[in-house]
Parts: C-alpha cells; sequence; structure tokens
C-alpha cells in the first residue's frame, strides 16, 4: 500500500535520523515498524514564525518495498551517420537541444563560441585579477553559457512550458545530485555544475554528436529565404538545413548580424539595475528570527524574495545568492556588468540579489527609437559603459552603501565586499538614468518596511545588473521558425523565450524536436 501526505516537522524532529519516519507513522496511526520507507516528492521550509517547519510531500510505502528507478529513461542512439542538425550556442538550451536530437535520431552539430568548461576558468581568472575580457570566454560564455559558472540556480515558473521533472531527472542522470528532484528551491552549484556541464558534452560525443569550442559564427549565406550555410571565425564554411540558434542573451554579435541582413527582430522590455550585497548573517537573522545567534546548522543560508510597485513600475529582486558572491559578467572590455552565483554549500558570508527595475521598450526607450530593434540593446550598453568610467575604467565596479543610495550621497567608504576585481565610491544614485535609480530607491525603502534590518549601511549597491534577460526577441512561429527564414529556429533566453536553465532547457527540446519534425 502507498500512502500520499503532506508532513510538518520541527527542527527538533528534523534532527532526529527517525523524525520523518516517526511523524508519518504518527499521522497515519500505525507502528513504525509497519512502514518500509519514505519516498520523498518535495522539501521547503516554513521560517515566517519562529517556530521554524519544514513541509515534506511523501509517499509512505506500507509492507512494500521503495521503488529506486527513475520516472524516465533516456533514450540516446549512435547518430555519427544520421541527418545533421546545427546548433549555435552550447549553453542549456543548445546543451538540451542536442541531447533531444540524439534521442530523436538526428546527429546535432553544435558550435560554441566560447572554451570548455576547464580553459573556461583562465579567462574567469583573468577579468577577476587582470581586468581583461576574453570577448569570447568569460562568465556568459563559453560551454554549459552562463549558468555554469553563474551559480546553477534552478528554480522555474515555467511549469507550463515542458515536463520539469525531466528536465532535473536528465541533471541527476548527468551526475547532478539527487537533492534537486526534492528541493522546493534547487540549486546544483558553481563548484558542481561544470561537471555535469562536461557529462553533457561527453554524452554528446559518445553518441555521434559533435561540439566544436572556439568557433563563431560570423556570416549566414541565405537564399530564397533559408540559411544555406554558416561562415565561422577560422573561415570555414559549413552547409546547413536546420539551424537552432541557441545563443543566449549576450551575443550581440548575433543580433547586429541579422539585423544587418534584414532579418526581423523586435526590442523587448527587460531589467535592469543593480547587485545589493548584505553580510549573510543579517538575512538570516531576518528570515530566521535568529538576530545576534547563529543560525541552525540545519538550516541553510536564508534567502528572500521581495517585490514593490513603484509608479506602476514593478521593482524585485532577481537572482538572489545566499552565501553566495558576485562576479564581472561583462561580454567586452569597455563596459562592468555584475552577476551572482553560490558555491553548492553556500556558505560564504555575504548574500547578494540583483535588485532591478521594469524597462518598457515601447516607452521608455524614446531617445534610442532611431535603433530600430536594437534601441533596448543600445541602452543597455550605454549603462554598462557609464558603470565601466564610474568604477575608473577597469572591472571595480561602482558602488555605494545601500543608506547613502537611497539617501543621494557619496559613500566616503565602502563595506568588505565579495566581488574580487574590487569596487570603486561613485553617486549610482545619479548616474543611474531616473527611471531606475529614482524606482531603486524607493523599492529599497519599502523593502526596509517588509525586512526589518534589511535597510542597512552595512549593505552594498553595486552596478549594473543588466543582463537579466534579452534586450531583443527574435520572433518565431508557431512552428517556432523564425517568420522569414523558414529553417532558423530561434531558441532559449537569445531568442526571448527563456530566462533560467531549466525553461532554457525546455525550450531547446522544444526546438529540437520542431527542427526535426521536418526532417
Amino acid at each position: 500500500m502507498i500512502k500520499a501526505l503532506q508532513l510538518r516537522i520541527n527542527l527538533q524532529q528534523e534532527r532526529q535520523p527517525d523524525g520523518l519516519l516517526n511523524k508519518a507513522a504518527y499521522d497515519l496511526g500505525m507502528k513504525s515498524s509497519d512502514i518500509s520507507g519514505i519516498k520523498v516528492l518535495r522539501k521547503s521550509i516554513d521560517a515566517r514564525k519562529r517556530n521554524i517547519m519544514f513541509n515534506y510531500k511523501v509517499e509512505v510505502y506500507i509492507n512494500e518495498p521503495v521503488p529506486e528507478t527513475s520516472d524516465y529513461h533516456f533514450d540516446y542512439k549512435d547518430v555519427s551517420n544520421a541527418k545533421p542538425i546545427h546548433i549555435i550556442g552550447f549553453g542549456p538550451a543548445g546543451m538540451y537541444a542536442a541531447l533531444r536530437c540524439i534521442e530523436l535520431g538526428f546527429k546535432p552539430i553544435v558550435l560554441e563560441r566560447g572554451k570548455n568548461v576547464k580553459d573556461r576558468r583562465r579567462d574567469l581568472k583573468a577579468i577577476n585579477q587582470d581586468h581583461f575580457v576574453n570577448e569570447d570566454s568569460n562568465y556568459c560564455f563559453g560551454e554549459g553559457g552562463a549558468g555554469t559558472y553563474s551559480d546553477g540556480k534552478l528554480y522555474t515558473r515555467s511549469l507550463k512550458r515542458g515536463d520539469v521533472r525531466r528536465i532535473f531527472e536528465n541533471l541527476v542522470y548527468h551526475g547532478a545530485t539527487d537533492q534537486i528532484l526534492v528541493d522546493a528551491h534547487p540549486h546544483i552549484g558553481t563548484n558542481k555544475l561544470p561537471r555535469v556541464v562536461q557529462n553533457i558534452r561527453e554524452n554528446i560525443i559518445k553518441f555521434g554528436g559533435e561540439v566544436h569550442f572556439e568557433t563563431r559564427v560570423t556570416d549566414f549565406t541565405i537564399k530564397n529565404n533559408k540559411i544555406v550555410a554558416i561562415q565561422l571565425n577560422n573561415d570555414n564554411e559549413l552547409d546547413v538545413e536546420k539551424v537552432i540558434l541557441a545563443t543566449g542573451h549576450s551575443a550581440r554579435d548575433i543580433f547586429y548580424l541579422l539585423n544587418d541582413k534584414k532579418i526581423k527582430l523586435e526590442a523587448k522590455s527587460f531589467a535592469m539595475g543593480v547587485r545589493v550585497e548584505h553580510p549573510q548573517e543579517i538575512i538570516d537573522g531576518i528570515q530566521y528570527h535568529c538576530k545576534g545567534e547563529q543560525r541552525d546548522e540545519l538550516l541553510p543560508a536564508a534567502s528572500y524574495s521581495l517585490v514593490q510597485q513603484v509608479n506602476d513600475r514593478g521593482v524585485y529582486s532577481f537572482c538572489m545568492c545566499p552565501g553566495g558572491f558576485i562576479v564581472p559578467a561583462a561580454t567586452a572590455n569597455g563596459e562592468v556588468v555584475v552577476n551572482g552565483m553560490s558555491p553548492s554549500k553556500r556558505n560564504n558570508k555575504f548574500a547578494n540579489s540583483g535588485i532591478v527595475t521594469e524597462i518598457n521598450a515601447d516607452k521608455d526607450l524614446y531617445k534610442y527609437e532611431h535603433f530600430g530593434p536594437l534601441k533596448a540593446l543600445e541602452y543597455q550598453k550605454d549603462l554598462e559603459r557609464l558603470a565601466f568610467t564610474a568604477g575608473g575604467r577597469r572591472q571595480s565596479a561602482p558602488a555605494q552603501r545601500l543608506t547613502d543610495f537611497v539617501e543621494g550621497k557619496l559613500s566616503s567608504s565602502l563595506n568588505e565586499t565579495s566581488y574580487q576585481p574590487g569596487l570603486k565610491s561613485a553617486p549610482l544614485h545619479s548616474l543611474l538614468p531616473k527611471i531606475i535609480g529614482g524606482s531603486l530607491r524607493k523599492g529599497f525603502k519599502a523593502f526596509g518596511e517588509k525586512m526589518k534590518g534589511y535597510y542597512t549601511e552595512e549593505a552594498n549597491v553595486i552596478g549594473v545588473e543588466s543582463r537579466t534577460s534579452s534586450p531583443v526577441n527574435i520572433p518565431r512561429t508557431e512552428t517556432l521558425e523564425h517568420p522569414e527564414i523558414t529553417n532558423l529556429f530561434p531558441c532559449g533566453e537569445g531568442g526571448g523565450y527563456a530566462g533560467g536553465i531549466i525553461s532554457a532547457a525546455m525550450d531547446g527540446e522544444r526546438c529540437a524536436e520542431a527542427a526535426t519534425a521536418q526532417l
């Protein structure tokens, strides 16, 4: 017999090895010895009150064994001599498009401008220590895309776009911890995700696919509204039949290339703002009601999610990283962009989050109208150049204490930070456009009311957080093809169809299914 239960246990019960078992037996009115096993389906923490509770969704197995099999079987087959599908980009969308092609019996040929995960580390070190950006290999470009070295958070709201559980189990199949199948806010971590990504690449090659690094697409040959060939940075040319374009939200050269060829693009609304960084103990104290005390060892580094309407414009937290680091995410020299990441244990002493506000491409960018569909991209670039100048024309980031930012004062000193290239005091409150800076200042005040202790001079505001999503939409039809170029399948974050690892992976699978269905 199998019983489905919702269980709530406190910290003391969670600490006991048989706490969950005893709670299940009590709720079912039976002896714990009658329960042969418990399968945890979902786990979350309820810290709204001082008495913190753990919520479990479980299946209780009574007098029968707990099954250990996966819900999914991934049927990879040898596609060495199969029809090819060309995939541009090897982030989550490109990786999952390639894996799905193999399942469907087609050969993926992946073209990735960046380096593999191992070689990519040297370029990340160069950004942090030497302030030099390799424009093809950085925190955004390279094997696994932006997610590989910027956190690996797997939470998604895109539950209607595809089979989320399938994506998660595929990550476990390739080496991720099975804890991601259970946690309400699953996370792999920047220290563990590179190995998972490498396993995916090795599996693609094992079954006959190809992955080419340091291979950037420089041009398309188009005949009769169809891409017939791709030119590469090594002067090679590839004939193509179907192209999945999964280049991510920061591949500006692709947007320019499409625009120059008069291929339809659309400006897209997105969000911009700053990163705010607190000592983790402050966030722990607020969320776990333990101010001045160490959080219980059973509790993870506390996170938060905040949103506020300011003059009909949303201000909200984005990509919150408990126990994490702020990293330089620029993709070119002459710009400063910040992002956040966390290791799997989330054991750093800082908590950081993007705090961003909506930028409406139709209403807010009238000064950029002459850029047409690239107006939001050009607005984004201008703010990143401004941050570069304000940061001292290095990868040092302009920053203020949180209270000084809100009160409109230059900070005479800054707090310690996890951002390795360093900070430079700058008047971000006046440097940012009013629609951003003014909205954020009011938003921070409101957040301080919602989370007592959040509004503090012990926090830094660091700019700019500008790569929340693509500023350009590459349109597509119901068949997932571009409306003008019939064999081009815009995919993932770069096309404007995803907002994170899981939604991009699901879109990659959908595009693979759509592209192969025509062959």
